[in-house]
């Protein structure tokens, strides 16, 4: 196990930002201030700090910070100094640079590396606001949400995942401009690019299953939290096969052959109707039993948390890789005074670094002394201590 903790993040034109610093120095913290006071926007900047898009999804140019008039955001930067158990602190930053067309860049230690080698000192799971709807969603939002925590433990996900999306692209562009034109498509390239979904997207559906077996065998030790206890399952064909036990050869062959058989619907279609792409997340609430969409929003919200609390808990027992910081945004509105000190209790207990939001101060009642609180308002960021 290797605790992995933010001692420091530097802010650069990014958001609300011009420039703002933050030094939590291992701890956990909470942000308490007005509506628009800038709170996620610091979540958001840590979890770029990742392989991604963020916990909002945004491009590169979004992010950057625009005055009054200014149609295009400014090239930003997020740095941070981080420590993972009792190796020296490493420097990490990402940024954009603008000059031409909008690019990412990210540097440790001062060398520029590709983005992926950000999760072997930074791990961010989080909770929005935006997943209180998950349950009311299109099938891909619980897809997404269900990926991310599959990457916390499998980093090579997101690699495999990007694999399966470029190469299906190739792929209905093919058929597409073959059934527009009339004519038929490169049936090679065609034969290529469906070897490439399967085994792609073979490896998606294993990690899926790995992360939903484990999660489920995490979720009931949990039985003691006064948060409800969720039956997870993954309605994908190509996710039940791994979870029922098919290696990845198979799942590979039997989904290319599927991809070829289904060119002719496929093109009339315009888009592929077979793949990991179409599976699903499904959670009942075990104590009520019923699908969690029937449940009530302080419910659906607590499921959710407990998944997320789930998989850090489950991840800070990992060998060899950094434990995850969890970010979770006006979580504390939607929980009941009960759920708000056991949440605190499970930060303490799990011995994560956690970044927590909200707009009243008293919402944190319960992690006063166990964290740092910063209020966050135009002035900036104000630790309670020199409050």
């Amino acid at each position: 196990m290797s605790r992995a903790a933010l001692l420091s993040l530097t802010l650069t034109d990014f958001r609300s930002y011009e420039r703002a610093t933050l030094r939590p120095d291992g701890a956990s913290v909470y942000l308490f201030g007005a509506n628009g006071a800038g709170k996620t926007n610091l979540l958001e900047a840590i979890s770029l700090l990742s392989p991604g898009k963020g916990l909002r999804g945004s491009s590169l140019t979004e992010v950057g910070r625009r005055l009054p008039g200014e149609t295009v955001g400014r090239a930003w930067a997020v740095a941070a100094e981080a420590q993972s158990g009792e190796d020296e602190p490493v420097r990490l930053g990402t940024g954009v640079e603008l000059a031409g067309a909008a690019r990412r860049v990210v540097r440790i230690e001062g060398e520029t590396v590709p983005p992926g080698r950000l999760a072997d000192h930074v791990r961010p799971i989080w909770l929005t606001p935006a997943q209180d709807r998950l349950f009311l969603e299109a099938a891909s939002e619980r897809r997404k949400f269900f990926d991310r925590l599959v990457f916390a433990g499998e980093p090579d996900h997101a690699r495999h995942a990007n694999a399966y999306d470029k190469a299906q692209r190739e792929r209905m562009r093919l058929l597409t401009d073959a059934a527009e034109s009339g004519q038929p498509a490169d049936t090679v390239w065609l034969t290529a690019l469906e070897a490439r979904l399967g085994q792609a997207g073979a490896l998606m559906a294993g990690a899926r299953a790995r992360t939903l077996l484990a999660l489920q065998a995490e979720i009931d030790t949990r039985g003691d939290r006064p948060f409800p206890r969720a039956r997870l399952a993954l309605t994908g064909e190509w996710e039940a096969m791994a979870l029922e036990g098919a290696d990845a050869a198979e799942i590979e062959h039997r989904l290319a052959a599927a991809l070829a058989a289904a060119r002719p619907r496929d093109g009339a279609a315009g888009r592929a109707l077979t793949g990991p792409h179409r599976g699903d997340l499904a959670i009942h609430h075990v104590d009520k039993d019923r699908p969690a969409a029937e449940c009530s929003t302080g419910e659906q919200k607590a499921l959710i948390l407990n998944l997320v609390l789930a998989q850090a808990s489950r991840l800070s027992r990992a060998k060899d890789a950094p434990n995850p910081i969890v970010l979770l945004d006006e979580v504390a509105a939607h929980l009941d005074l009960k759920r708000r000190a056991a949440l605190a209790d499970e930060i303490t207990a799990l011995g994560l670094q956690a970044f927590l939001t909200g707009t009243d101060e008293s919402l944190f009642d319960h992690l006063k002394g166990r964290a740092l609180g910063v209020r966050v308002s135009e002035r900036g960021l104000t630790a309670l201590e020199d409050v």
